[in-house]
């Protein structure tokens, strides 16, 4: 399988994708064809992985690749890493039952295995823009991988507690978190302007330092999460809507892969708060950041540029990277994009969206707890918030929701919803977080970014 950058068509392995991280052109690597998959093989979630990483990865070694399987299914319960279970007429996938209870953990449990091989002996430095999630799940995958040092930006203010302290509390010495004064979205283009800048590369490589990163960028975060949701459908044995509070872009983007690779995914619901850019983005087919930026009780979500949706651009454009060029130039210098009429048409056949602002997200945890007995976090709420608005289940068909993140990472949300403390049985990697002692003390503004990242050189 090859991988192309979607900006100039630039070509690269399957390893090579994942050792750089982003492409050389600034655009992101995407599988050059979406192989079938064989969905025989994916009624059990780590057969469902080879089959995935044996499809879009076959450049990797097969011991390779069953090594980051078998790393996967070691972090999470043995009887099933992501249950599928039913409440309130929806299916809820559950991704969160990882080391530090979120979605991320499952891809980030297996690129460490795939970085390791691809960088070949060579030292690595990883490079995470985070929101909150990602940053603790790559702190935790990287934690002791021999060759690789990673250092994670998160906003200083915005993550939970938890969030906090599961990426400042760990103390491993290849691993480092950095606080800033900005948002997401300042992250996240600090770190790409450092992969496009010559000089800080230049630097890293005479120090004998290849950068990469940990974000949804990589195509080894993207490719695992495909199997979740061709697992899911699997054990629906049929078609099934799906449901996904996204940020970033790349967990929908994954059920889209599946779905491209035959799994029968049907609808595809972008889930947003009210940093509603991807909901309105799938709704009209222009992309419009604005200037708004709300802090809200659903942090991993509060992202105004989304990375992965070049991806979903080079897809409904057939590959064609000068239209991804110009979108991206458009958003560039004028701060919005529209698709042309064709692209649009291919958005609104498989995806729609819908938006849950913070109050009815209090309002949806409480009624899925009264409801199901069930208690979600703040995400999973705005998703099955617009499940419910949208009218779903319909046709007939299962509807999934990604359930992304344990209740246990927002006990202060969970607070503000319930008024009383409802979490009664932490998971085990939760207990002690709080008497832990902070070992990651460093804030920067954001122009402070580069020097923090040459501090490890």
């Amino acid at each position: 399988m090859k991988y192309v950058s979607t900006r100039k068509g630039l070509e690269a392995t399957g390893a090579e994708s994942v050792f750089r991280g982003l492409a050389p052109d600034g655009g992101l690597y995407v599988p050059s064809s979406m192989p079938r998959l064989d969905l025989s093989r994916c009624a059990d979630f780590g057969a469902c992985e080879d089959a995935v990483t044996a499809a879009l990865f076959d450049d990797i070694p097969l011991a390779v690749r069953n090594e980051a399987t078998a790393r996967l299914l070691s972090r999470f319960p043995a009887g099933d890493p992501v249950p599928l279970v039913e409440k309130d007429g929806l299916h809820m996938l559950e991704l969160f039952h990882g080391r530090t209870g979120a979605f991320k953990d499952v891809a980030l449990s297996m690129l460490p295995v795939f970085m390791r091989h691809a960088a070949g002996g060579r030292r690595v430095l990883i490079l995470t823009a985070t929101s909150g999630d990602t940053g603790s799940a790559a702190m935790q995958g990287f934690a002791g991988v021999e060759g690789t040092e990673i250092i994670v930006f998160f906003p200083a203010s915005g993550t939970s507690k938890i969030q906090r302290l599961q990426m400042t509390t760990p103390s491993d010495a290849n691993v480092h978190a950095v606080a800033i004064e900005g948002n997401f979205d300042d992250a996240q283009s600090a770190v790409k302007r450092i992969f496009a800048d010559p000089a800080i590369n230049a630097l890293a490589a005479s120090k004998g330092i290849t950068l990469s990163s940990a974000n949804s960028i990589n195509t080894g975060r993207l490719v695992p999460q495909i199997a979740y949701y061709a697992h899911a459908c699997a054990r629906l044995g049929g078609e099934c809507d799906i449901v996904v509070p996204s940020g970033n872009f790349g967990n929908i983007l994954a059920a889209y892969c599946a779905k491209k690779m035959g799994a029968p995914v049907g609808r595809l619901v972008c889930a947003s708060n009210i940093n509603d850019v991807l909901a309105r983005f799938v709704k009209t087919g222009v992309y419009d950041p604005g200037e708004k930026f709300t802090v809200t009780n659903s942090p991993s979500m509060d992202i105004r540029k989304s990375s992965n949706v070049e991806r979903l651009l080079w897809m409904l454009n057939d590959g064609d990277c000068e239209e991804v060029s110009r979108l991206m130039a458009d958003l560039a210098a004028k701060g919005r994009y529209e698709l042309k009429a064709e692209a649009k048409e291919r958005l609104f056949a498989d995806f729609e969206g819908a938006v849950a602002t913070p109050g009815e997200t209090l309002a949806e945890m409480r009624r899925m707890r009264a409801a199901a007995g069930y208690t979600v976090d703040p995400h999973t709420a705005v998703a099955t918030f617009a499940a419910k608005k949208l009218g779903y289940p319909r046709r007939g068909v299962p509807c999934v929701v990604a359930a992304t993140a344990t209740p246990y990472k927002f006990p202060e949300t969970c607070m503000e919803a319930f008024g009383e403390d409802v979490l009664d049985d932490p998971p085990p990697a939760f207990v002690n977080l709080e008497s832990l002692p902070v070992a990651q003390k460093k804030t920067v503004g954001i122009d402070g970014i580069d020097e923090a990242v040459k501090e490890l050189f």
